[in-house]
């Protein structure tokens, strides 16, 4: 059973940066992503990025702050957040997929993290 593990959350202030990553046990062999859930909404697909192009997409709410990336060696994702604001309060989520290609539909994506909580805070 693949396992994903996330890390990198924490406390920071408006317009400060936080980096996750999100470590997995074993080989991954399809596409990667992020979520993030706040208190009271739904699930929200921030980022996305294919096994075989590396190519990404990224939710309007992120674009031009976030950048995802993966480290294949490492079997690591990562996902670099800039100029945070009060509503990217959210726990965040990395998964995978068995498909190749990226999606922003979670029923696509077979295994999840725990989870890892970024509040943004004055």
């Amino acid at each position: 059973q693949l396992q994903l593990v996330e890390s990198g959350g924490g406390l920071v202030q408006p317009g400060g940066s936080l980096r996750l990553s999100c470590a997995a046990s074993g080989s991954i062999f399809g596409a990667m992503g992020w979520y993030r859930q706040a208190p009271g909404k739904e699930r929200e697909a921030l980022s996305c990025i294919s096994r075989s192009e590396g190519s990404t997409i990224y939710a309007p709410s992120t674009k031009g702050r976030f950048a995802i990336w993966r480290d294949g060696t490492k079997n690591t994702l990562y996902l670099q957040m800039n100029s945070l604001n009060f509503e990217d309060t959210a726990v965040y989520y990395c998964a995978t997929s068995l498909a190749s290609k990226c999606t922003s539909d979670s029923s696509k994506y077979n295994y999840w993290g725990q989870g890892t909580q970024v509040t943004v805070s004055s």
